[in-house]
């Protein structure tokens, strides 16, 4: 993004440090666009490694008073940032839709609550976390562990879900007792400027600070020698650079990445739910999400009539401004745009684009819902996420065949089985290498449980009692009788 210095903006959103709002310290800025207009309405700093060292140095001073917080005391306050978020629903809506060009609708059913309730678990997991019962395992000493906060941790999120993205590594990561610097997307970064803000009121300075700007500016947060440890929800290439950083100083990584689920149809399945299922799960947010339902394994005795009932579900999925009753919103960026569109100019000629497959208008980033049918597993389309509301097909002919073709990607994040056998779905969700199996359903998640991947999708998990656990160190003392 370049630097903006013409641009009339209606906001103008700041850095969150110390507990104050401040400017780059270089005041140079960047224009915040909306992806439902393509025009910019307001700007973000353009932070550098000055701003960086400032965000890390306030973390840093703050550490050491986070840390001695009682559990009750790191409880209360997540759960009166939770009660605030909820008293702003409205504004958080508003910011995120503008922030994304999400449908206004669903940003207030399916984001803004999930991130209330995963606060409010994150406040009661600071409570109970477990570790092995103290003992004598050698004769004249008592041995315990400790679970302990990491330290300062620099975390890097995505523009598809930035505001959900953000309470996933910032509630486990305050309730286990940790200090944040947090940059947010350059595409996205107003839910998270507003959240910093909001969170002031409850939290010590420096415990919670966002640093905005491109990717030089996550370089430099990524590569900072300060922080123990480094968490990035992004792109497979974004975490392969920051783990590959973080091995030079030896930092804790938790990497949350790509994905290419595989969806099984077999053969017993109901088609017409499954296709139902299946469309939502995979145009939710324009396709934009490392779990969607979008590489479709169908038994090949049942593959015309899914794909013809696929179809109809495509058609029937509209697109459209975030007023409007619609199911999904633009893709983020014309970049991104350019990038789903350029996977459907190269589609093999053995493919057949059976619904959608052009873009929806000549203001915004809009996109069809799309259906690619007749793909073979080396196709790009099947090996390399597209990251957009593109859904495509391949048959197996057994269950066999189907575990090797969903396994046969790089990525192992999520995947899910449709069937009305019961052995089957227990055989297939054992078989299939993926951190999440779904069955009968695809996309649902819950705070107390974990979603994380494996293979090139990353390691570390987000939500639940083990996306808490990422977030300490474990350490044994041992103490003799006299």
């Amino acid at each position: 993004m370049s630097t903006s210095s013409t641009t009339t903006s209606a906001i103008e959103l700041h850095n969150v440090v110390g507990g104050r709002t401040v400017p780059a310290a270089q005041g140079r800025t960047t224009d915040v666009v909306d992806p439902s207009t393509g025009e910019a309405y307001g700007t973000a700093p353009l932070s550098t490694a000055e701003d960086v060292d400032a965000a890390y140095a306030a973390a840093s001073d703050a550490f050491p008073g986070w840390r001695d917080t009682t559990p009750a005391e790191r409880q209360l306050a997540l759960l009166r940032i939770a009660d605030a978020l909820e008293r702003r629903a409205e504004e958080f809506v508003a910011t995120e839709s503008r922030n994304t060009g999400k449908p206004l609708a669903l940003t207030a059913t399916d984001e803004v609550p999930p991130c209330v309730d995963q606060f409010r678990f994150f406040a009661g997991a600071a409570r109970i976390l477990e570790g092995s019962s103290a003992g004598e395992y050698m004769k004249g000493h008592t041995s315990w562990i400790r679970r302990e906060p990491v330290g300062v941790v620099g975390q890097v999120t995505p523009w598809n879900y930035p505001l959900m993205m953000g309470v996933w590594k910032i509630a486990p990561a305050l309730a286990a007792g940790n200090t944040v610097v947090l940059k947010p997307s350059d595409t996205t970064p107003a839910s998270s400027v507003l959240l910093a803000e909001l969170a002031q009121e409850f939290l010590p300075p420096g415990v919670l600070n966002v640093v905005c700007g491109d990717r030089d500016t996550g370089r430099a947060l990524v590569e900072h020698a300060r922080p123990d440890m480094v968490s990035i929800t992004g792109s497979v290439r974004a975490g392969m650079e920051v783990a590959g950083s973080a091995a030079r100083d030896v930092k804790r990584v938790h990497l949350e990445l790509g994905g290419k689920a595989p969806v099984v149809v077999f053969a017993d399945a109901d088609v017409a739910a499954a296709a139902e299922g299946i469309a939502g799960a995979g145009y939710y947010n324009a396709g934009q999400d490392c779990t969607a339902a979008t590489r479709v394994l169908v038994h090949e005795s049942v593959h015309a009539d899914f794909v013809a009932a696929l179809a109809e579900q495509a058609r029937g999925t509209r697109t459209g401004r975030p007023d409007e009753d619609v199911a999904f919103g633009p893709v983020n960026n014309p970049n991104q745009l350019a990038r789903v569109m350029g996977f459907l100019e190269r589609l093999p000629d053995h493919a057949s684009v059976v619904a959608g497959g052009h873009r929806q208008g000549d203001v915004g980033f809009f996109h069809e819902a799309t259906v690619v049918d007749g793909l073979r597993q080396d196709d790009e389309a099947i090996q390399t996420e597209i990251f957009g509301p593109v859904i495509t097909v391949q048959t197996f002919a057994d269950e066999a065949e189907a575990v090797a073709l969903a396994n046969g990607v790089p990525y192992g994040l999520s995947s899910s089985v449709w069937t009305r056998d019961h052995g089957t779905a227990l055989r297939v969700s054992r078989a299939l290498d993926f951190g999440v199996v779904w069955i009968n359903t695809h996309i649902p998640f819950v705070a107390e449980m974990p979603h994380g991947g494996f293979k090139h999708s990353g390691y570390g998990k987000d939500l639940s009692m083990y996306g808490l656990e990422d977030y300490t160190r474990i350490k044994h003392v041992m103490s003799a009788f006299e």
